[in-house]
């Protein structure tokens, strides 16, 4: 079930990453898809903060990232790490679900890492269009997920990239552009992707 999933999110959003992944490699996974720096950001389904940390180093002085999960212990995680290492990132804490309606304001991109494979995959582009909505007219999503399609207890409901180019498109972006790859001992590889 949907809530059972997004609850595991918290705890194994960065399963994977933690073995054999490190900061510059998520940096990497995310750089072709951060044009600019400062700006405002969010990281839907962010955890204990990889990904948030990795989007305040390419953003950097000046940028606001709004960080959402539903883990409050989580949150506060990784607003010591962001504060430690990037303290000129002003980070802003979102305790939610990505799946209902978030307060957000007009986003300028939002990463979502690792997190989508929590969702049931009839209801993904759904929630995909619904993050669509929080960016501004030329706003980027930056999706990272393992590239399969068949998962397991801690990654349910993954999507390969040949089926994430049909859920963006389904979800109204215009674009998808692929960004990297980077192998995992979890589950074959990791992608990245831009869609704007």
């Amino acid at each position: 079930n949907g809530a059972a999933n997004l609850q595991k999110h918290s705890r194994a959003n960065t399963i994977g990453l933690r073995f054999n992944i490190k900061h510059d490699d998520h940096v990497n996974l995310l750089r072709g898809g951060i044009e600019q720096p400062a700006g405002v950001w969010a990281d839907v389904g962010s955890g204990s903060g990889a990904f948030t940390l990795a989007l305040a180093d390419l953003i950097g002085p000046g940028g606001q990232i709004y960080s959402v999960d539903r883990n409050a212990a989580a949150l506060r995680e990784q607003a010591r790490a962001v504060r430690a290492r990037f303290p000129d990132v002003s980070l802003h804490l979102v305790e939610a679900d990505f799946t209902r309606p978030l307060d957000l304001p007009a986003l300028d991109g939002l990463v979502m890492a690792n997190a989508l494979h929590f969702v049931p995959t009839r209801q993904q582009a759904a929630v995909i269009r619904q993050i669509k909505g929080y960016l501004k007219p030329e706003g980027r999503l930056i999706v990272v997920e393992y590239n399969v399609d068949r998962g397991n207890l801690w990654v349910p409901h993954p999507l390969s990239f040949q089926r994430w180019q049909d859920t963006a498109r389904q979800a109204g972006f215009a674009h998808t552009r692929l960004l990297a790859t980077a192998p995992s001992s979890f589950l074959k590889e990791f992608y990245s992707a831009v869609n704007w």
